[in-house]
């Protein structure tokens, strides 16, 4: 049986949310404010945003680039594996200068840094509890179709590196978990969440203890404030105010299921609530959309909006078809 349709879709979910969040600024009204409401298309990097200045409306950041390189890794190495992980990780970061680069996160940073100084893979990431690894498991869990307990184990391994705390993992596998479950067809989106939630809980046994947060409670929090009373905006701003959109693992990873929630798994939808959401909106537009693409299909997108993100130069850099083939042919093989 072929994936692809749902691979795509994932992979093109996770550029989708990613560039279409990019523009966003870290306050939610300081996003309303610029933009004189919602963000409905692809737009550039403002001029004074602290990260994302200068950067061209449909440009994918750090978080499809790791989730791609990833995925080439993988591909190459046969399966999830720590030093496919490793590799991965230590190419993107070599690729676009980490040294120098402000577009990588502090424990990514952290973690690379030791593995170029030799360091053993098994301790660089002990202190990495940022939401790198949930931004960029996508892969994994598309490997793993029906699977959420295979897609549980091996995104555990893949966080190893750089981000092994159990604050980390419990992320990343919930976003692994939940992708797994969304590959199957006709699958409810509260099955998806369920299986969001069960990884966050699984994963959080793993990886160096650390102070955090249930990522599994901010999750189910955020789908009841997602689906509760008020309008839109109102919903946004609770999701901005309680369960938060900073590096923290259970704001990122809650939040990206609270607007997944809210768009009832529509992939541009959803896209528009996470830049809406501001704060760190691209990693949660990344992960939101990374399930909301697996769980719609590659036939969900706007055609237009595919042909934005394939004529972004980085997005075109990874070819993200062929490693949706690349990914296909290793679940056929399993």
């Amino acid at each position: 049986m072929s994936y692809k349709n749902k691979i795509l879709g994932g992979l093109y979910g996770q550029a989708l949310g990613d560039a279409w969040g990019m523009p966003a600024y870290f306050d939610i009204d300081q996003t309303w404010d610029a933009y004189g409401g919602w963000i409905t298309e692809f737009k550039p990097g403002p001029a004074d945003h602290v990260v994302h200045f200068g950067l061209p409306a449909g440009r994918i950041t750090d978080d499809s680039e790791q989730a791609f390189s990833l995925a080439r890794s993988f591909i190459e190495h046969g399966g999830v594996s720590l030093d496919a992980a490793v590799k991965a990780i230590i190419a993107w970061y070599d690729r676009v200068g980490g040294d120098d680069s402000p577009y990588v996160g502090p424990s990514t940073r952290r973690g690379v840094q030791a593995l170029k100084r030799g360091d053993d893979p098994q301790t660089t990431g002990l202190w990495g509890d940022t939401n790198g690894a949930a931004m960029r498991i996508s892969p994994v869990g598309l490997l793993h179709p029906g699977d959420p307990i295979g897609a549980v184990e091996d995104a555990a391994t893949a966080c190893i590196p750089t981000h092994n705390t159990n604050a980390a993992v419990s992320g990343a596998c919930a976003v692994a978990a939940a992708i797994a479950v969304a590959m199957l067809d006709d699958v409810p989106l509260d099955a998806v969440i369920a299986a969001g939630v069960m990884g966050a809980e699984l994963g959080r046994k793993k990886g160096r203890r650390w102070l955090a947060p249930s990522a599994a409670r901010r999750i189910q929090m955020a789908v009841q404030i997602a689906r509760g009373p008020g309008d839109e905006l109102f919903r946004l701003r609770e999701l901005y105010d309680v369960i938060g959109a900073s590096l923290s693992v259970p704001e990122t990873v809650g939040s990206a299921f609270g607007v997944l929630a809210m768009a009832n798994g529509d992939p541009r939808q959803t896209a528009i609530y996470a830049a809406n959401l501001s704060g760190d909106a691209d990693t949660v537009g990344a992960i939101a959309c990374a399930i909301a693409g697996a769980y719609a299909g590659i036939n969900a997108f706007d055609p237009a909006h595919l042909a934005v993100l394939d004529a972004d130069e980085v997005f075109a850099s990874y070819r993200v078809r062929e490693i949706a083939e690349g990914l296909n042919k290793l679940v056929e093989s399993q």
